[in-house]
């Protein structure tokens, strides 16, 4: 394996803009927000005078608790431990509940999350950094993460959903034997399929099955897994909940932001709720107030606001917060000071800065995730014979496309250089027209559209002509493009990490921290 190239998220056209902005320092606002020694000296400081010992303790407390039925590395033993210290804090990423971890990109933010941690302690040797993956076990879309896909094959499970995902219980483990069938024969098929039966066994909950296979492939990193369906870790943000309740606080303080996001980038990721919590029975269900009573929509629950307070105060574990509530519950209860997350989360945690000053927790320091493209050297070859470059293939491939149709085609020359004439002759032609009556120059401006439509028409159809006369190339670049993104879409969001593991096993994890970028976003391309 070799990287042959790393992309700056700036010169990829389908980064959202927003994201470069952010990382370019361009909002105002965030700029102690993006990674920097400097800005993650500052967030020590205020993470160290605003995070208590009993909070620390808490913690430890429930990791001791969550991760008891797991065999911990030594690494992660002294970690949990180490949380406990004023001079210990947390690099945090969170993902869904993905069958057998989902798409590829959950390894690569868990293995950014690690790498950055190493970074600290090499630049701040005084303090220990943590790495946390912060499981979404509170989810209800199963149709979300009830899959994953590789080369050959998808993989899905059908169970009963509509409450917290985390809780659904595996009994179709059918998916397993298909998958054993695809990857016997692979150098490393047999630790494959020993993680799979080892994580999905039936009657295991899918939060029970994400652990175990997150802890067989990271432990010896020292990654902690936290899960926040829990009433020890919910006590300590009760008060936020009940503001949310009674306030609508989120929604208000966060107003401005959005609503300035919304003007320079046309919309936000999330729009925040008047009230942006669920609760969790045997379904989750937002809570909504009707101005008299606190109602769970779709279902027959309703309370008075002393009844959803005496709740909130006894059972905090039964309030879900969503996508937008949850960084400030996650940054209540670790030490933490970055978060590594993809571009959508990016984008509405940039909402939340003013919410985060208003319930007085430091805003994170903000790390959109590295990406990375696996490509077989044949591939690279191909690209490289055609005179194209692997950056081509993430920009309009249309219009790539064209121009490798009409590559040096003596036609198109020919008309460019009649259009450009006829564009000169015409320019003289309006300055004399303007001399004289109105409805001639009109006249002149309108027989131009028309001739220059002319000319639009002809290279149309000779792009048309040159496709058909080079069809094999076509199909070539059309196949290339699928090598490099399958489905139509990044190879990091369609694959499943077994399809690179099941060729070269652990070592490929090792090779992927190595070529993790820390400092800048990129996009990391490496040929196998």
């Amino acid at each position: 394996m070799k990287t042959i190239n790393k992309i700056s998220f700036q010169d990829i056209e389908s980064i959202p803009q927003l994201v470069k902005d952010f990382l370019d320092h361009k909002i105002e606002g965030f700029e102690e927000n993006t990674f920097s020694l400097d800005n993650f000296k500052k967030q020590i400081h205020l993470k160290q005078n605003s995070f208590t010992l009993d909070k620390r303790n808490v913690l430890s407390g429930a990791l001791e608790r969550q991760l008891s039925g797991l065999e911990l590395s030594s690494k992660q033993n002294e970690n949990i431990e180490n949380l406990r210290l004023p001079n210990t804090f947390t690099i945090t990423t969170g993902h869904q509940l993905n069958l057998f971890s989902g798409p590829v990109f959950f390894v690569y933010k868990i293995l950014q999350t690690i790498k950055t941690c190493t970074y600290l302690k090499q630049n701040f040797p005084d303090f220990n950094f943590v790495p946390v993956y912060w499981m979404a076990s509170e989810d209800h879309d199963f149709a979300e993460i009830n899959h994953f896909k590789t080369e050959n094959n998808y993989y899905e499970i059908n169970e009963k959903s509509g409450g917290a995902v985390g809780k659904i219980k595996i009994s179709d483990t059918f998916f397993i034997s298909e998958f054993e069938k695809e990857f016997k024969d692979s150098i490393f098929g047999t630790e494959l399929i020993l993680m799979i039966k080892e994580a999905y066994k039936v009657g295991s909950t899918l939060t029970e099955a994400i652990k175990t296979l997150v802890n067989r492939l990271f432990s010896e990193f020292g990654l902690l897994i936290v899960d926040g369906d829990s009433k020890e870790l919910k006590n300590q943000v009760r008060e936020t909940f009940k503001d949310e309740l009674l306030n609508f606080g989120l929604y208000k303080t966060s107003k401005e932001k959005v609503d300035f996001l919304t003007k320079k980038y046309g919309k936000v990721q999330v729009n925040p709720r008047e009230i942006n919590l669920f609760y969790l029975s045997e379904t989750r269900d937002r809570i909504e107030f009707d101005g008299q009573k606190y109602i769970i929509v779709d279902k027959n629950i309703h309370f008075t606001e002393e009844e959803i307070l005496n709740e909130l105060e006894n059972s905090p574990e039964k309030f879900s917060p969503n996508a937008l509530m949850r960084p400030v519950y996650q940054e209540t209860v670790l030490p933490n000071l970055a978060y590594i997350g993809g571009n959508a989360e990016i984008m509405y945690w940039l909402e939340l800065k003013d919410y985060f000053t208003e319930v007085n927790i430091p805003f994170p320091v903000l790390i959109p995730r590295n990406s990375m493209l696996f490509l077989k050297e044949k591939t690279v070859r191909k690209i490289e014979k055609l005179n194209l470059k692997i950056e081509d293939f993430f920009q309009n491939f249309t219009t790539i496309t064209n121009n490798k149709m009409l590559e040096d085609n003596i036609i198109l020359k020919l008309l460019e250089e009649k259009e450009n004439l006829l564009l000169n002759q015409f320019s003289e032609l309006k300055k004399i027209a303007e001399t004289t009556e109105k409805s001639f120059g009109n006249m002149v401006k309108a027989e131009e559209t028309r001739q220059i439509k002319s000319f639009k028409r002809m290279k149309k159809r000779l792009l048309h002509a040159e496709k058909i006369k080079k069809s094999e190339l076509l199909e070539r670049l059309e196949n290339l493009f699928l090598d490099v993104n399958p489905s139509k879409n990044w190879q990091e969001r369609v694959y499943n990490f077994s399809v690179f593991f099941a060729d070269d096993g652990y070592s490929w994890l090792e090779t992927c921290l190595e070529e993790m970028q820390i400092e800048e976003s990129k996009l990391i391309i490496v040929a196998i």
